[in-house]
């Protein structure tokens, strides 16, 4: 299926009209927002602000943003990593000011954001896009040491480029194990798209290889569509182990290259351990996650539901139904920003309605996908019933290589978008 443009409560800010309603709420002066973290949320975010008359900056410690979304592809060597990469230039000519370092706190008391040099940038309101942080605490034995020996590449960059070494490195007749976290995670399905493009590599490349996947979760997105491409694709090559079967990892030996369960120990050649999330760094900090590590936010405004004036999108907030995707953070910074337009003008917020479309590889040019629609409900972003849908279990090769080409239409479509 093809994405749709992300729904917003007005067609994307509009130059003129758009910054006349935003300045009276500040007595003429342009409000002042500022925006933490510059990719897919906060980017997108900055951008619409900045077209709408705000006065924006953008703050990103980053030389370069690389997307995860598609990096499976670059861990079984499809493409490079440089096809991932993306520089900041554009921004200079989108009418915002950006800034090039780490935001190492907020006083939202002083409404004030402070960098790693100590200057301290004041804001009307603040965007916390921070993505994720590993939870390095999580799985005894994994820490970031021990992802040196066993990567996760789930922040993309020097561990997928790790990650597709290993595996153009395995000895025929290896073993690669993958460990999956129970929910909430970044990109639900990307671990499954994952193992099927490693299993593809191992038929092709390394016939007499296995991969053991393992799982702290009995159910997963798009699992029918998986599980029928493993069936037939690869029966010999992907052994799947959920939750109930002991998939849950307790342990890993990064130096024997162990990975255990409650039932089982595995020797593994490779072992991409992915483990438990939480909201980047900022937000915590900031006092906008709660117990679970994540950020509750109210689905009209995406403000902190527990401190004033801070916004949090994208992976570090909880957005009940809607995964956390880049499709999902470029979605909710167009809503956002809107919204903090809206706020800063005195008006009131519609609600809005957002999607998400998610396109995943079983096998190179074999395409599966998933949309939704979602609209807040009782206080959370829900799903509109009747609304999105999912690639037909029984879709002939020609039906899944053209998902397969809308998916990478789509990447080229956002990243152009977001990056310039």
């Amino acid at each position: 299926m093809r994405a749709s443009p992300s729904p917003t409560r007005r067609a994307l800010i509009g130059g003129a009209a758009a910054a006349a309603l935003a300045r009276p709420a500040l007595g003429g002066t342009p409000p002042r927002v500022v925006v933490v973290g510059a990719g897919f949320g906060g980017a997108t975010a900055a951008r619409c602000l900045a077209a709408g008359g705000v006065d924006v900056t953008l703050i990103e410690a980053a030389e370069r943003y690389v997307t995860c979304t598609g990096s499976n592809a670059v861990v079984v060597g499809l493409r490079g990593i440089q096809a991932q990469t993306f520089g900041y230039e554009a921004f200079d000519r989108a009418g915002l000011s950006f800034v090039r370092g780490a935001a190492n706190a907020v006083d939202a008391a002083a409404r004030r954001v402070i960098l790693g040099d100590g200057t301290a940038l004041p804001y009307d309101r603040l965007i916390l896009s921070p993505g994720i942080e590993l939870r390095f605490d999580a799985v005894p034995g994994y820490d970031a040491k021990a992802a040196e020996a066993m990567p996760h590449a789930w922040k993309a960059g020097e561990q997928t480029v790790l990650l597709a070494r290993q595996l153009e490195a395995m000895p025929e007749g290896g073993t690669v194990v993958i460990s999956v976290p129970a929910n909430p995670y970044r990109c639900p399905p990307g671990p499954y798209e994952r193992a099927s493009l490693i299993a593809h590599l191992l038929k092709t490349r390394k016939p007499k290889a296995k991969l053991v996947l393992l799982d702290a979760k009995d159910t997963f997105s798009k699992q029918k569509l998986f599980e029928a491409a493993w069936a037939k694709l690869y029966p010999d090559v992907l052994e799947y182990v959920p939750l109930a079967s002991g998939g849950a990892v307790t342990e890993v030996d990064s130096a024997a290259m162990v990975v255990r369960t409650d039932f089982a120990e595995y020797k593994a050649d490779v072992a991409c351990i992915i483990p438990p999330q939480r909201a980047g760094r900022i937000a915590a900090q900031a006092g906008c996650a709660d117990r679970s590590g994540w950020c509750p936010i109210d689905p009209v405004t995406f403000e902190s539901r527990l401190v004033p004036g801070v916004h949090v999108i994208g992976d570090a907030a909880i957005a009940g139904a809607m995964p956390k995707s880049a499709f999902s953070a470029n979605s909710q910074a167009k809503v956002c920003a809107q919204a903090v337009i809206d706020l800063l003008a005195g008006r009131e917020p519609e609600s809005p309605k957002l999607i998400n479309t998610c396109w995943s590889l079983v096998a190179p040019g074999n395409g599966i996908s998933i949309a939704g629609v979602f609209r807040p409900t009782d206080g959370l972003l829900a799903d509109v019933p009747g609304a999105g849908g999912i690639s037909p279990l029984d879709a002939p090769e020609e039906v899944r290589a053209q998902e397969a080409a809308y998916g990478e239409s789509w990447y080229r479509t956002i990243t152009r978008d977001v990056f310039g």
